[in-house]
């Protein structure tokens, strides 16, 4: 069961909350909601990328959009003064087609993200990016496990798919270290996969940590 449900999606309204907190009842404007989060999500996740961005919620309300941002480097998106918060707030305004502050009004806050590595995200993106550079997979995979079982988690599962170490076939590597219950509900599991673009093609990495 672990392997087959996204466990992120599993323990919704149970003991995880939604990304997109919002609500219409007209079905053309629920589509047009979720897919401009999605656009949303991608540009700033794009264009926050130096700032090792894990997570982006949104709320909405009547004239009223709420963009929270996690970060593990939140000065870098503050800048100085803050004029990075200025420069995403009218790339937003330019977005959403905002003319008038009467409109809407957009709000932004910025979370830091405390232990970075008991965030299943960032660590599935520091492994990735670590592949890219030419690292030994095991070598990688084996001293990040460590560190977030130092950092105080239960466990960790590591999973690499691809043509791992430019190999001919590609195959499936499984690394655990600790306790994953995946199929417990109760367990804060959280569960993340990232691409790593290898010379030889990419390889998926995916994520599971029991905090």
């Amino acid at each position: 069961m672990g392997q087959k449900v996204n466990p992120n999606g599993l323990r919704l309204g149970v003991i995880r909350n939604w990304n997109s907190r919002w609500f219409f009842s007209d079905k053309k404007a629920y589509r047009k909601a979720l897919e401009s989060d999605i656009k949303i999500r991608n540009l700033l996740m794009d264009k926050l990328s130096f700032a090792s961005v894990t997570q982006i919620d949104i709320e909405r309300a009547i004239n009223k959009i709420t963009v929270i941002i996690y970060s593990v480097k939140p000065g870098m998106i503050i800048g100085r003064g803050g004029k990075g918060l200025e420069e995403i707030k009218n790339q937003l305004s330019k977005f959403f087609k905002i003319k008038k502050a009467k409109e809407m009004k957009i709000d932004l806050k910025i979370e830091p993200v405390k232990k970075p590595y008991l965030n299943a995200y960032y660590v599935a993106q520091s492994i990735a990016e670590k592949l890219v550079k030419g690292f030994t997979h095991r070598s990688v995979v084996h001293r990040t496990m460590t560190r977030v079982i130092e950092e105080g988690a239960k466990g960790i599962k590591v999973q690499l798919g691809g043509r791992i170490a430019g190999a001919e076939i590609s195959r499936r590597e499984k690394y655990f270290q600790g306790t994953i219950p995946t199929s417990t509900i109760r367990e804060d599991i959280d569960y993340a996969n990232y691409p790593a673009l290898t010379r030889s093609g990419y390889i998926g990495v995916k994520i599971w940590i029991c905090k």
